[in-house]
């Protein structure tokens, strides 16, 4: 008996610390919001939460389209500060606007080509510009405003957008910050990286971007071939970094090679952005960037907690909570 209760006493012992260190990620902190210097161009200095417009505004217009940037870009209600948005490589190496792989989702791939799955990747550019992207939009509303736009009807806003003339557009509407994600991995994921690398020196705006990608391989690519990239943390280095803020584990200036850590609010039960783990970035010339936030009250706590920018598909509403505007 005196076995079987130390045993049991043990366990207990195990599963409470188990317990506590799995509420210590969770809890909600109740620390001050600190300013630090700071030479982070994405740090909100004014302590003001920057709006971000996650694939150009998906809640309400066509993701990566045109007409996307233009409807941020126009609206009376709400100002946008940081554009998101994601790019694969075609077959003849352009880049796109496309979060998928696939062009089946938002465009009317399938029906043009016959086959469904269809690739940015077996595709040049002038063949996917036949397509719309407007095809899968659902508003708020529920309809599809877009859809069943062939050929000739289908509006210039809402044809294939490459990189280029993306930045045309915006820059020429006045300075923007940009998250930019690569989504291809492997050699499509260095060929990108390569032809991303190009454009931005060559309009100089490396300065402007911060570089995202979820391929780790990738990730190598760019602290290998492109150190003066800005890039985000990967999925393995947020992990460390979350751990090392939770506990506030010491760190110096060589300890982190990113710049931005791009992640969601919550992550089962990590509480990733508390002011706990934000003030450590802060401290270490970090920013932290949250992503997809379209509730309000998650919204609300970011900001309150200081967060640097929110990615929303709604970023009226995330305006409106920002800047004390929003109906609740």
């Amino acid at each position: 008996m005196k076995k079987q209760y130390k045993a049991l006493f043990i366990i207990l012992c195990v599963v409470t610390c188990l317990g506590l260190f799995v509420f210590e990620l969770y809890r909600e902190t109740s620390d001050p919001v600190f300013v630090y210097e700071t030479t982070n161009p994405s740090i909100a200095t004014d302590g003001k939460t920057l709006v971000s417009a996650h694939r150009s505004g998906a809640g309400i217009f066509p993701e990566n389209t045109l007409m996307a940037f233009q409807g941020c870009m126009e609206s009376e209600d709400f100002k946008t500060d940081i554009y998101e948005f994601d790019l694969h490589i075609t077959k003849d190496g352009v880049l796109i606007l496309s979060h998928d792989s696939s062009l089946d989702r938002m465009t009317n791939a399938e029906e043009v080509f016959g086959y469904s799955d269809v690739k940015v990747a077996d595709l040049t550019y002038e063949e996917i510009r036949t397509l719309n992207f407007g095809e899968g939009f659902k508003d708020p509303d529920g309809n599809y405003p877009y859809s069943g736009l062939h050929g000739e009807f289908i509006p210039e806003n809402l044809r294939a957008l490459s990189l280029e003339n993306a930045l045309d557009y915006l820059e020429s509407n006045g300075g923007f910050g940009y998250i930019i994600e690569i989504k291809n991995g492997g050699d499509l994921g260095y060929k990108a990286t390569d032809e991303l690398y190009r454009i931005l020196t060559e309009r100089n705006m490396l300065s402007k971007v911060v570089v995202g990608t979820f391929n780790g391989e990738v990730t190598k690519y760019m602290d290998e071939n492109y150190p003066d990239l800005i890039r985000s943390a990967s999925i393995v280095e947020a992990v460390f970094f979350f751990l090392r803020a939770t506990f506030n584990i010491p760190a110096n200036e060589d300890t982190f090679k990113y710049d931005a850590l791009q992640v969601p609010p919550m992550a089962e039960v990590l509480n990733l952005a508390s002011t706990r783990v934000i003030n450590y970035a802060h401290k270490h010339n970090l920013a932290m960037q949250y992503w997809t936030v379209n509730d309000p009250y998650e919204v609300e706590r970011i900001a309150k907690n200081g967060g640097d920018a929110i990615m929303s598909d709604y970023p009226d509403m995330a305006y409106a909570v920002v800047h004390g505007t929003y109906e609740w």
